[in-house]
């Protein structure tokens, strides 16, 4: 039997809290060509990701990826840091 393999969804954001216990809110930004005006406007989504060692600090740009739901709001882990913060 094969199984199919399911396409993780990765993306990239920036840590804007890391107060909570094994989990992060990472802040992800895309940019979106306004459907009546053809202006590109910033839209932005803010994500609580699962950070298993507490290793984020706030302003670091990580990358996450879709994964099980780890909580009711929870369904992003941490896969890795790409910028630490200044």
């Amino acid at each position: 039997m094969s199984e199919a393999v399911k396409k993780l969804r990765t993306i990239n954001g920036r840590v804007i809290s890391n107060k909570m216990d094994k989990t992060i809110s990472v802040l992800v930004e895309r940019r979106v060509t306004h459907p009546v005006y053809g202006k590109i406007v910033k839209r932005s989504t803010k994500l609580l990701v699962h950070d298993e060692l507490n290793e984020c600090m706030e302003g670091d740009t990580v990358s996450i990826t879709s994964c099980r739901p780890y909580s009711k709001n929870k369904t992003f882990r941490m896969v890795e840091i790409l910028e630490r913060a200044n």
